[in-house]
C-alpha cells in the first residue's frame, strides 16, 4: 500500500507540473498590452476652459492614456494663439493712434493740401434754431453771414478788396466776378428778382500762387435759394455764366462721394483746355437760404486737391 500511494502522488504531481508547463508556454504566446493602456488615472479637479486650438489643429477623440499629451497640445497651441492675438492688437492699437505721417506709406503731408486753422461755426443768436432744424421752416441761417465764411489758410495773404464795408461785400462788386457786361447785368438783375439780402466774402492768395475768392449770398427762403441755383446759376455740365479768365467748363467729377454733406447741393465745375494764361475752377452751393460762390485760379494749372479741400470745409460750415 505505501509503494502503491507513493506512485499515485508522483503521478499526480508530475500531471501538475505539465499543466503549469503547458499553462506558462500558452501564456507566452500571448502579446503583451498595448504601452498605450495604463490605469486609469485619479480625479483631477476641473480646471477653467481653454480657448479652442488654432484652425487645423487635429482634434484627436479622448483615450485613455492620450488625454495628458492631448490636454498639453492644446496648452502649446492656445499659448501661441494668445500670444499673436495679444500682438496683433498691440500692432492694430499702435497704428490708430499714430498720427498717419508717422507711418511710411501713410503720409498725407505732400498731397497739396492747405493748413487751415481750427474751424468753429458761429454761435447762433439766443432762441435761433440751427438752419435744418425742424422749427426752421425757412432753413435760415441766423448765424453772422460773415462769420460762416471759410477762413484764409495758414500763411495766405488776404485780398483787400473782398473786405467790403463792415465785413460786408457790395453787389456790384461780387458782380465783377464775371467776365462780360453781359453777364454781369443779367446776373444783376437775377439776384434782384430773387430779392438778394446781403453778400459776405473773403479772397486769399497762397504762396503757391492759388488765388482764392469765396462769395456767401443770403436770401430770404431755402425755397428762393434752391431756385435760383437751380434754374439760375447752372447747368449740369457749366455755369451760366462765365467768371473772369475763363470760357468753357466741365462738371468737376472727381469730388469723393464721402466728401457730400446732407442738406448742402454742390456743383463744381474745372476749366477746359486749351485754357489761357491760368486755370479756373469754381463751385456753387446751396444750403438753405444760402448760395455760395467759390473760385480759384493759379497760373498755369489750378490744383484740385485744395480746390477740394476748400469746397468741402466750405460746405460743412453751411451744413
Amino acid at each position: 500500500m505505501t509503494e502503491q500511494t507513493e506512485q499515485t502522488e508522483q503521478t499526480e504531481q508530475t500531471a501538475e507540473t505539465a499543466e503549469t508547463e503547458q499553462a506558462e508556454e500558452r501564456q507566452a504566446l500571448v502579446p503583451p498590452p498595448p504601452p498605450d493602456v495604463l490605469p486609469a488615472a485619479p480625479a483631477v479637479p476641473a480646471v477653467p476652459a481653454v480657448p479652442a486650438a488654432p484652425e487645423g489643429t487635429p482634434l484627436v477623440p479622448a483615450k485613455a492614456g492620450k488625454d495628458r499629451r492631448v490636454l498639453r497640445a492644446v496648452l502649446r497651441w492656445t499659448a501661441v494663439a494668445v500670444v499673436f492675438a495679444a500682438v496683433g492688437t498691440a500692432a492694430a492699437y499702435g497704428i490708430t493712434r499714430q498720427e498717419r505721417t508717422d507711418l511710411p506709406g501713410l503720409a498725407t503731408e505732400s498731397d497739396g493740401r492747405w493748413d487751415y486753422p481750427e474751424i468753429v461755426r458761429p454761435p447762433l443768436p439766443s432762441g435761433s434754431p440751427a438752419p435744418f432744424a425742424e422749427a426752421n421752416k425757412a432753413a435760415a441761417h441766423h448765424a453772422d453771414l460773415r462769420a460762416l465764411v471759410l477762413p484764409a489758410p495758414e500763411g495766405a495773404k488776404a485780398d483787400k478788396a473782398l473786405r467790403g464795408e463792415d465785413g460786408w461785400l457790395a453787389t456790384k462788386d461780387f458782380l465783377a466776378e464775371f467776365a462780360s457786361k453781359e453777364d454781369r447785368k443779367a446776373a444783376g438783375q437775377v439776384l434782384t428778382d430773387h430779392g438778394l439780402r446781403h453778400v459776405a466774402a473773403r479772397g486769399w492768395t497762397t504762396q503757391d500762387g492759388t488765388h482764392t475768392r469765396i462769395y456767401l449770398l443770403r436770401f430770404g427762403t431755402a425755397a428762393v435759394a434752391d431756385e435760383l441755383f437751380a434754374t439760375e446759376l447752372i447747368h449740369y455740365d457749366s455755369p451760366t455764366y462765365a467768371v473772369r479768365g475763363a470760357e468753357e467748363f466741365d462738371r468737376d467729377e472727381d469730388f469723393p462721394e464721402k466728401t457730400e454733406f446732407a442738406h448742402v447741393t454742390r456743383s463744381p465745375y474745372a476749366e477746359t483746355k486749351p485754357y489761357g494764361a491760368e486755370q479756373v475752377r469754381q463751385a456753387y452751393l446751396s444750403a438753405g437760404d444760402t448760395v455760395a460762390l467759390i473760385v480759384q485760379s493759379r497760373k498755369g494749372t489750378a490744383e484740385a486737391v485744395p480746390f477740394q479741400q476748400t469746397v468741402v470745409l466750405q460746405s460743412q460750415l453751411l451744413s
